[in-house]
Formats: C-alpha cells, sequence, structure tokens
C-alpha cells in the first residue's frame, strides 16, 4: 500500500539503497517520490539509472521538498548534514535517522524539540530484504510517524518498536549480531572441513542449515531449547557436540559478545550527545 509521500535520502550508501529497493518492491512509494542525494556522482548515477528514482548532489535541495527525509549517513558526518538540513527545512517532517549511535535528542537540538523524529537500527541482511530492525520515537513524533517507519523497514525485513534507552541493546544484538553470526558459521564450516568436508560444501551445509533453523524459530513460534531438544537424542551425536559447545563456553561467549557491544554503544553515543 503506497504511502502517498515524498522521500529523500540524505547518503546514498548501502543502507539507503536497500530501503529503496525494499520500498519499490513493496509498493510504499513511486520513483517519481524518491530523491537520494549523494556527494558521489558515480553513486548517483548508479541508483538513479538502477531504480529510476531522483538524485541529487545537493542536500538541500533534497530536504526542501520531502515530506519524509531518511538520514542515512555516518556518525560522525551526522553534526554537518543536521546544519546543513536545519537550513534547508521550512516545513515539518517526518525524520528517520539509521545513524548508529546518535540520540533523538542530538537531531531535536537541530531541527527543534518538537521536530517529528524516529530513529531506527536497522542491520546488514536489509541488503538482501531480510533484515532486522528496531525503531524508536521520539516526543514529537506521532503515532501514525511510527506507523510510517514501521512500513519502511518492514520493507527491507522485519521492524519492531522499543523505547530509545534499548537501542543500544538493540545495537549490540542485531546491528552487531551478523558479524556474531558469520563467525559462528565460518568456525562450523572450518569443523567441516577439518573432518574432510570440501571447503565449498561445508561452508553451504552450514549456511543453509543457518537459515533453516532460524525460520523454524520464526515461523513455528517454538521457543529455540523446545526445538534444540527434537534434535537431540539420548547418547547420540548431537548432545556430544553440545557438551563440547558448553565445555568451550559458547553460550557463555555470545552472551558477553552482546554485553561488550552494548556498552560500547552507549561510550559512543555519549560522545555523539
Amino acid at each position: 500500500m503506497s504511502i502517498g509521500k515524498s522521500i529523500a535520502f540524505i547518503g546514498g550508501g548501502n543502507m539507503a539503497e536497500a530501503l529503496v529497493k525494499g520500498c519499490l518492491r513493496a509498493g510504499l512509494f513511486e520513483p517519481a517520490q524518491i530523491t537520494v542525494a549523494d556527494a558521489s556522482a558515480d553513486r548517483l548515477a548508479y541508483i538513479g539509472t538502477q531504480y529510476g528514482v531522483k538524485t541529487t548532489s545537493d542536500n538541500g535541495e533534497a530536504c526542501r521538498s520531502a515530506a519524509i527525509l531518511v538520514l542515512s549517513v555516518k556518525p560522525q558526518v551526522m553534526p554537518h548534514v543536521l546544519a546543513e538540513a536545519k537550513g534547508s527545512v521550512g516545513h515539518k517532517p517526518l525524520v528517520v535517522s539509521v545513524a548508529a549511535g546518535v540520540p533523538i535528542a542530538t537531531i531535536a537540538a537541530e531541527f527543534g524539540q518538537d521536530a517529528r523524529i524516529i530513529r531506527a537500527m536497522p542491520n546488514t541482511p536489509a541488503l538482501i530484504l531480510e533484515g532486522a530492525a528496531a525503531v524508536a520515537k521520539g516526543g514529537g513524533a506521532t503515532a501514525e510517524d511510527l506507523s510510517i517507519a514501521v512500513k519502511i523497514f518492514e520493507a527491507v525485513g522485519i521492524a519492531v518498536v522499543v523505547d530509545e534507552k534499548l537501542m543500544d541493546a538493540v545495537t549490540g544484538l542485531s546491528g552487531s549480531g551478523p558479524a556474531y553470526i558469520f563467525t559462528v558459521i565460518d568456525a562450523l564450516a572450518d569443523g567441516g572441513v577439518k573432518m574432510g568436508l570440501p571447503r565449498e560444501t561445508a561452508l553451504k551445509l552450514v549456511a543453509q542449515t543457518t537459515l533453516g533453523a532460524a525460520k523454524l524459530i520464526l515461523e513455528t513460534g517454538k521457543h529455540p531449547g523446545v526445538l534444540k531438544e527434537g534434535v537431540t537424542s539420548p547418547g547420540g551425536t548431537t548432545i556430544a557436540g553440545l557438551h563440547r559447545l558448553e565445555d568451550g563456553g559458547v553460550r557463555s561467549a555470545l552472551m558477553g559478545a552482546v554485553e561488550a557491544a552494548t556498552l560500547r554503544s552507549k561510550e559512543l553515543g555519549k560522545k555523539e550527545g
């Protein structure tokens, strides 16, 4: 269902491209309603040709008429982008930020305390429309604004609504999570190679196994512990492998990874704020 508004992306990187592709595929916007602003002429040429959307190297031009403004830039350039956008926006757009670690308060300091701001934390599987995103609503945003943001991120996967205070935990879990899973997949494939499987075969088997296991959780709604028991026979191969994982502290290490990434996100957020 079309949102029926114009949308501009400030920053035309991979996440912006994923959102453009997903939104077009879902029919949320027509190409003529989308503008992408970026400093790279080559990047703009690619996006314009690939998706048929409007492009510009002028952030101000993109900001001036957009009903929805997506800030899809690196955190370190956000201050410059905010200052530029503030000087170009004469209306009150819905502002959606995907800049990691940048608090809503930082954006509101430029756009005004009553600004309609949504902060989002997507992850890289959004590039293949299988992302997991969390969105948090600022004080000036409406329920409709939140609904629009959810629809945009559901176009590239799933989206959940959280309080902003939980965004650091989201960053530590799903934001950084793909790297944890890639590490687990790589290690399991190494195990297959150690036991004699060709590398390509081992990697294909473990990647599909990971995908299938994740889909079982999402589609059955069963707790992973219950699904684990369905694979684990008394005295069998799986329990032998699980015992080695427990002995190696894998569960504790993964919990610690989420904790460490969350704490680091909090540190970076303080610097940005």
